[in-house]
């Protein structure tokens, strides 16, 4: 049986190509769709293959992950424009059962020249999952939901490698972007924790909260060295209003 890495790449790949039979790695009896912009079922899914492929799109996969029952992907799209996403896959019996994703357009260099999706891809530690799972989460939980900020150091490299497009490397601008505030409230207000996947060294984080009053899904990549946070990688993406959504699933 593949792989579910491979399944989610034998999926994704189908924007290239608008094969509806990509769609076949999904269980249409099961399939719960949390794209808000996508119909649900299989049926969506070739849709919206074979409108993706009228824009001769490229799918180019930075990095992919499998944890348990998902797995999961850092991924370039080419749709006309270029776009940064996180891809989120649940299977059962070799076939997807449910899909979360989360897309920016891609921008950058950011202030330290780096890009949205380049850096660090080997996956290590594996024996260290679940140690780097429990950071991650005590991290989003205490310093960006709680906003402890005090405790950045405590999770956070001071050499920070930041992939942010709006970020320099280090601690200081990340600080300061999570400390601003307008007309007396957070610019960024993370204020749900959804999900926590993690595969070795990297582990994601999906979370719903508030950019400049909007509402917003955070999905937030981390590579974990010695215990702390040693580069990050996101993308912000803001959820349109219920009366817009073509499935009744919910982003998360």
């Amino acid at each position: 049986m593949a792989s579910k890495k491979d399944l989610l790449k034998t999926l994704l790949k189908g924007l290239e190509t608008g094969d509806p039979a990509s769609a076949s790695v999904v269980n249409e009896a099961k399939y719960i769709q949390h794209n808000p912009q996508t119909h649900e079922g299989s049926e969506g899914l070739a849709v919206l293959f074979a409108r993706l492929a009228k824009t001769s799109p490229r799918v180019t996969f930075k990095r992919v992950f499998e944890d348990g029952d998902f797995a999961f992907a850092h991924i370039e799209y080419d749709f006309s424009s270029l776009r940064a996403a996180f891809e989120v896959f649940r299977f059962e019996d070799g076939q997807a059962v449910e899909h979360w994703d989360n897309i920016q357009s891609l921008r950058g260099p950011n202030p330290s020249g780096r890009g949205m999706q380049d850096g660090a891809t080997e996956i290590t530690g594996l024996h260290k999952t679940g140690a780097n799972r429990t950071l991650a989460r005590s991290y989003t939980e205490k310093v960006l939901i709680g906003r402890q900020l005090d405790l950045l150091p405590d999770f956070v490299r001071a050499d920070l490698i930041q992939h942010n497009p709006d970020l320099a490397d280090g601690l200081p601008a990340l600080n300061d972007a999570l400390a601003a505030t307008e007309d007396g409230m957070p610019v960024i207000q993370y204020q749900h924790l959804h999900r926590v996947l993690a595969e070795g060294n990297f582990v994601l984080c999906a979370c719903e909260g508030q950019r400049g009053g909007i509402h917003t899904s955070f999905y937030d990549l981390y590579r974990i060295e010695d215990g702390r946070i040693a580069e990050h990688w996101d993308t912000i993406e803001a959820i349109p209003p219920r009366s817009e959504w073509k499935n009744g699933n919910g982003k998360f």
